[in-house]
């Protein structure tokens, strides 16, 4: 069994939208990426966001999620997120990867997401978010 690693982040705003991206795959989903060379999971997430949406993080301590799923074959994937506030406004999507980019009030995001487990953990971490501000 192969096993891949790919680490994002669940970015709200001062409002408590979160930014999410739809893929040029079509699906939507917080914005994430495999794990480069000795990266730790902040680095990667991180570097990700700034990537695929031009956008600077602050990540949050101790807010972490991890999801598992089978993506083909004999493949087991972990992807890794962080609850993370924006440190930047200006969005600009990569052409490559992205289709398009907007920042969601909770509500919105939940009926935009494509995946449960991306449902899912925005329930989490938006519980937490009003935990903590």
């Amino acid at each position: 069994m192969q096993k891949e690693k790919s680490c994002g982040a669940i970015i709200y705003n001062q409002n408590k939208e979160v930014l999410i991206v739809k893929h040029n795959k079509g699906h939507w989903d917080f914005p994430k990426g495999h794990v480069e060379g000795n990266e730790t999971e902040q680095e990667t997430a991180i570097r990700e966001v700034k990537e695929e949406t031009n956008i600077d993080i602050n990540i949050l301590e101790n807010y972490r999620y991890e999801i598992h799923y089978s993506p083909k074959e004999n493949v087991e994937k972990t992807v890794v997120f962080f609850l993370a506030n924006n440190t930047s406004k200006d969005t600009i999507k990569q052409d490559a990867e992205i289709a398009n980019i907007g920042w969601f009030k909770y509500d919105e995001a939940l009926d935009i997401l494509t995946y449960n487990d991306a449902k899912r953990l925005l329930k989490k971490s938006y519980e937490d978010l009003n935990r903590i501000m």
